[in-house]
């Protein structure tokens, strides 16, 4: 969008005054001096406190809308949630008072990382992220692997549905790629995978759930854990090739960094490396005293499922986008006769 370019810097202090409110890093005393590859790989907030405040509100919307960030994005199952994106438009037509539907542009700060009006699910996020990985090519995600015809016995399968192509610089792309790999390696995520057998990239987030005053610092253990910030973590792999997206939260379980990354490298290795955790791994992982693996993995086919035997069993777990090598057709028509489904599982 024009604003920022790689290599130019802010100053970090560890906040971002903007009128009267002290907009707060989560690094006491800021990052320093901070680039955009710095800001991806560190967590930088006061970068995107001033991004956002130079590109405005409606600028953010239009930038990221065509990713289907505050939208349906049509996946085959019922209930699922529309989520905000916000701008301009979407305040006024929010409310009813006028006081009310005026955006005043201290709203727009808080964007920058995610929060304030900002709503979105974590399919939503696992596309965006699934798009930038594929280069700006979208998909419309799926459960279903095929549909049987009860009178027939006919089968059809379920083929993903590609979108239209963001029209993305290669080299944008690339580097954000190269920051979110970063993560990984020298950032937020990287105690998390540390002898990965695979490349990998992400980004650690929180949720904030309330708010809380100026002259406070949150501390965990004085708040209702109900109260407390959601941990999330968007990635995607491997690097270079990418065959799955993924985007988590773990309810009110803090940083990303120590709740939601130490779960997506469990999630990567039983996809890509066919790898299940030990079990003394499972429990800390569960309540988030776990980084790299702990203990000796085992391989995906010894392990059964919850009532079954080894024979029954393992499959991709649920959440997080399958990226297709190609994609062709849509899904196959409702036919008369009754239908059934089966839902997609991947060895």
């Amino acid at each position: 969008l024009g604003k920022r370019t790689p290599q130019q810097t802010i100053s970090d202090p560890g906040y971002y005054w903007f009128g009267n409110h002290k907009f707060r890093d989560d690094k006491e005393g800021g990052h320093g001096s901070v680039d955009m590859y710095r800001s991806i790989v560190q967590s930088c907030d006061t970068y995107y406190y001033m991004l956002a405040n130079d590109l405005g509100v409606d600028a953010m919307h239009d930038f990221m809308a065509p990713l289907g960030l505050g939208q349906l994005t049509g996946i085959d199952m019922l209930g699922e949630l529309r989520g905000t994106l916000p701008s301009i438009e979407w305040k006024r037509n929010a409310y009813r008072k006028k006081e009310q539907q005026k955006w005043y542009a201290g709203e727009t700060i808080s964007l920058g990382i995610g929060q304030g009006y900002n709503s979105f699910t974590m399919l939503q996020l696992a596309q965006a992220t699934a798009t930038l990985a594929a280069g700006g090519q979208r998909f419309k995600p799926h459960l279903v692997k095929l549909v049987e015809n009860f009178e027939t016995r006919e089968q059809r399968r379920a083929v993903g549905e590609a979108l239209p192509v963001l029209p993305w610089k290669a080299e944008d792309v690339a580097f954000v790629r190269r920051a979110m790999h970063g993560v990984t390696q020298e950032g937020t995520s990287r105690t998390s995978f540390v002898n990965a057998p695979y490349q990998s990239g992400g980004k650690t987030g929180t949720a904030q759930v309330i708010a809380i005053k100026q002259d406070q610092k949150y501390n965990a253990k004085d708040i209702d854990e109900r109260h407390r910030d959601h941990a999330l973590y968007t990635a995607f792999a491997p690097v270079d090739a990418p065959q799955i997206a993924l985007a988590l939260v773990v309810e009110n379980a803090g940083f990303g960094a120590g709740a939601a990354a130490p779960i997506a490298r469990r999630v990567f290795d039983f996809v890509l490396s066919g790898q299940y955790p030990s079990e003394a791994d499972i429990a800390a992982t569960r309540i988030g005293q776990s980084t790299a693996p702990i203990g000796v993995t085992r391989p995906v086919a010894t392990v059964p499922l919850p009532g079954s035997t080894v024979d029954g069993a393992a499959s991709a777990p649920v959440g997080g986008i399958t990226l297709p090598a190609a994609a062709a057709g849509t899904m196959p028509p409702a036919a008369s006769a009754p239908q059934r489904v089966a839902l997609e599982k991947r060895r």
